[in-house]
């Protein structure tokens, strides 16, 4: 069994510093989960400490029912895939994953079949002979992960592993790696700072801030249901916009006002806002909740707001409008961290907030033009000013 259990991990470095504090994740056997975050939360030390890379501060790591605080990395009976790949520049193909069987002193056809196993899995059994130099980036990612899969370990531990090649070859890789851990069924923890990848590849995400675990969840409930601004922020691609909304009560409605616009909630997420009558709320816009008021027919949409189009993305099959509202921006430290992450300065907004809207590809809107766009209440969160915490 592979199961890996971390119960109330903490790490602090001898100069004082706190990378991680009292992080819990229990990993079933077979399951496949990633630690997403920014630069810096702590993922990576995380899944070194699992490694037994980094020293446990505190608290309890278990693999497969053993606990491994003071266990040698290599008694931990886990394989690890690198950032870098980590392969032998002087060794072939074959030697590379045939390597820590030969330490093993596995017998010489026991190491063959292996290696050629996964070669076949990997479809990479004519590169066999060649020196990592002679392959591209995607054939040596392969290679180190035919060097893990030989070894037929309790748990795969990847470190970023995909993170060096291009766009395109990411996204094969990625389809790549799901089908080989369908087939493998091996328990892996995997550290990425894409979400788009955690979204795409994990059974399960766990997203750290700051080297606290922040959600942990499927893809889907963690997108749908995001536990705080920060979460909500940096899951999802464009991200959440957010904006300062005072909310009135009226019967079982819910009127939300930001600037000179209002969208009115029912249902359920009026029920959501019944104690916040006359606060104000962060107001939390997916940018597919929006949609040109010319093809909103749904019976979703509640109301639309007027805007002046600033910068219209068409990607065939998605249209990006960007526009901005005269509205202070939402500044709390999670946005700040999250815009900061991506490159932005909050502060260069000045008193205005910037949207982003996924409407039909097929809108007319045009750059510097004032259209209407619906709103669809059903894909609105709110959050509290103060913690941060969804509502």
């Amino acid at each position: 069994m592979g199961a890996i259990k971390i119960k109330d991990v903490g790490k602090i470095y001898p100069n004082g510093t706190r990378a991680l504090e009292d992080v819990n994740i229990e990993i079933n056997d077979g399951e496949f989960v990633v630690l997403v975050g920014p630069s810096g939360c702590g993922k990576t030390t995380l899944l070194r400490m699992v490694a037994g890379l980094e020293d446990i501060t505190e608290g309890e790591i278990s693999i497969g029912e053993k606990v491994v605080n003071e266990v040698a990395p290599k008694d931990r009976d886990i394989a690890m895939v690198f950032q870098n790949y980590a392969l032998y520049p002087h060794m072939s193909v074959y030697d590379n994953m045939a390597f820590s069987l030969k330490l093993r002193k596995l017998p010489k056809e026991e190491i063959d079949k292996k290696v050629k196993d996964a070669a076949k899995t990997l479809e990479i059994s004519e590169l066999l002979d060649r020196k990592p130099k002679a392959l591209s980036g995607g054939q040596r990612q392969r290679v180190a992960m035919g060097r893990a899969i030989v070894r037929n370990p309790e748990a795969f531990l990847m470190d970023e592993p995909l993170s060096n090649l291009d766009a395109k070859l990411r996204v094969q890789m990625r389809a790549e790696l799901g089908q080989l851990h369908t087939q493998l069924e091996t328990t892996t923890l995997y550290v990425t700072h894409d979400q788009v990848e955690a979204m795409t590849m994990g059974d399960r995400v766990a997203v750290i801030r700051k080297g606290e675990l922040q959600q942990i969840n499927t893809p889907r409930e963690i997108y749908l249901y995001p536990k705080n601004i920060f979460v909500a922020g940096f899951i999802g691609s464009p991200a959440m916009n957010f904006v300062y909304a005072d909310v009135k009560i009226s019967g079982k409605k819910a009127e939300l006002s930001f600037g000179d616009e209002l969208i009115t909630c029912d249902g359920e997420s009026a029920k959501k806002l019944e104690k916040m009558d006359g606060e104000q709320i962060v107001l939390g816009i997916r940018p597919e909740a929006f949609e040109d008021s010319n093809y909103a027919k749904d019976s979703e949409y509640s109301g639309s707001i007027s805007i002046k189009v600033t910068l219209l993305e068409q990607l065939g099959s998605d249209s990006y409008l960007h526009f901005y509202k005269d509205i202070k921006p939402v500044q709390t430290e999670a946005i700040e961290e999250i815009l900061a992450d991506e490159g932005e300065d909050i502060s260069l907004l000045g008193d205005q907030t910037k949207f982003i809207a996924r409407i039909n590809p097929n809108s007319t809107a045009k750059e510097g033009e004032e259209i209407k766009l619906s709103v669809d209440q059903s894909k609105l969160h709110f959050f509290d000013p103060d913690t941060g915490n969804a509502l």
